[in-house]
């Protein structure tokens, strides 16, 4: 009995891939995205709809998410060059640790940015 439970953990550890760095950031880029995204509705959009009621607000919206598009895909496109081999290479996990947090920063960090700005902005005109 011992036998059968070591060979069917053996074989569970053997099943283990390693982690692919292409497939990892193109999924934190696409989660980024809609952390971006849902960060700009409520807190940017907010911010200048204080001062509007036009619909400045929400062209400024379609504006502020499609400029960053460009920059999650760099992100992306950054890993997704990657052979086979690199992309399984443990030694990439320091860089790719380096990209996922300015990826995040940057997700979480430019709304609440942009609406401090917009903020201070409507305050002076």
């Amino acid at each position: 009995m011992v036998k059968v439970e070591e060979r069917s953990h053996g074989k569970a550890l053997s099943a283990v891939r390693p982690r692919d760095w292409r497939k990892a950031m193109s999924d934190h880029v696409a989660y980024g995205l809609l952390a971006y995204t849902g960060l700009q509705i409520f807190v940017t959009v907010k911010a200048l709809a204080e001062g509007s009621s036009t619909a400045l607000p929400y062209l400024a919206l379609i504006v502020l998410v499609a400029g960053i598009i460009p920059v999650c895909r760099w992100f992306e496109k950054r890993w997704a060059v990657l052979s086979d081999a690199e992309a399984a290479d443990p030694a990439l996990a320091g860089e790719f640790r380096r990209d996922v947090t300015a990826l995040w920063a940057m997700a979480i960090g430019l709304p609440f940015g942009l609406a401090l700005i917009f903020k201070m902005l409507l305050s002076v005109f």
